[in-house]
């Protein structure tokens, strides 16, 4: 046993610790995620404990700080993107991040798909290259930080194109940080197009009823070979996920967070962390008991889903802590 009994109900680390969380750009949901974990660790903890949250893309700028010990703990996604980190792949062939271990994986179902406005009949990526035109494309900047960006961009890659081409046909590539921002510029009518990701939120769905969007599909050749480069897998809009969608789209998985660390992470604040997510996950999902689950930015309740299913292996302690057949009481302070 890593613990002695304390004030608090769960498992108690004697002595005070300092912690950095890597969260996301200030106001979504890693920041909620890193900000529930340090009050649930702070109260068993002991008195002066800190914690700090720092904001980051949640691409490989989290991972990277991580490995490199600036932050003890980082949230991403999608969460197989993790595995590019650990084997030098895509944004990561400059130095692998062996170091890296994962705590916990939390539910999204979350897709990377091109939306572009009805008005120009195109409906297939092969349209797209052959018509060539006029059109803003809203996207995340490929700058090998921000995964959704740099995703982005490797799709027109592998579909032939390249976000250089809509400004040679006459029309602009419209970049900004976030998902949220890219959206806005197309209900403002500032954009034409969007790739992006969090398709379940509301305002993906506020923009595909305004604007009557069409979801481009990936054509398998490009999908295998974006398998081949990087091991990305794809997933399937369901029809009718959107009024205005009446097909099933193929396109890019970009699901699940992941909680990392580092392999030599202390086990017992690695085991209180998992216990943390085990026991009190409810203080977190009421947040977003005002969406369906399977329309949430977060799937809940977590107690459902299997949060060891890594596709990185597991911290030792967190192995150990899933390994003991550990049920949740759902405890709530």
């Amino acid at each position: 046993m890593y613990f002695i009994a304390g004030m608090g109900r769960g498992p108690q680390v004697n002595r005070a610790v300092q912690l950095k969380f890597g969260g996301d750009w200030g106001q979504a949901n890693f920041h909620r995620i890193a900000s529930w974990l340090s009050q649930e660790i702070y109260d068993r903890t002991q008195h002066g404990s800190r914690f700090s949250i720092w904001n980051t893309s949640g691409g490989s700028d989290a991972l990277r700080a991580v490995a490199d010990g600036d932050l003890d703990f980082a949230i991403s996604t999608p969460a197989y993107f993790a595995t590019m980190a650990v084997k030098g792949l895509g944004p990561f062939r400059d130095r692998p991040l062996n170091n890296l271990a994962a705590v916990a994986v939390f539910p999204q179902n979350d897709r990377l798909v091109l939306a572009i406005d009805k008005k120009f009949g195109i409906v297939s990526y092969a349209d797209l290259r052959d018509a060539a035109p006029a059109l803003r494309i809203a996207m995340s900047p490929d700058d090998s930080r921000n995964f959704i960006g740099y995703a982005s961009a490797r799709m027109l890659e592998a579909c032939s194109m390249a976000a250089a081409d809509f400004e040679k046909w006459g029309g602009q590539c419209v970049v900004w940080e976030r998902p949220e921002q890219c959206v806005a510029a197309v209900r403002a009518f500032q954009a034409d197009a969007v790739l992006q990701e969090a398709i379940m939120t509301p305002w993906w769905a506020e923009m595909m009823n305004e604007r009557q969007l069409h979801l481009l599909p990936l054509p398998d050749t490009a999908l295998q070979e974006l398998d081949t480069r990087f091991g990305w897998r794809p997933a399937t809009i369901e029809a009718g996920y959107f009024p205005s969608q009446n097909e099933a789209v193929q396109t890019l998985d970009f699901s699940d967070f992941i909680l990392v660390t580092r392999d030599d992470m202390p086990a017992d604040i690695v085991h209180l962390v998992c216990w943390c997510i085990a026991e009190t996950s409810a203080t977190l999902e009421r947040y977003y008991h005002r969406f369906p689950p399977d329309r949430s930015p977060l799937g809940y309740p977590l107690s459902a889903y299997p949060l060891h299913q890594s596709p990185i292996p597991l911290h030792f302690a967190a192995r150990e802590f899933y390994e003991s057949g550990h049920t949740t009481s759902r405890v709530q302070d």
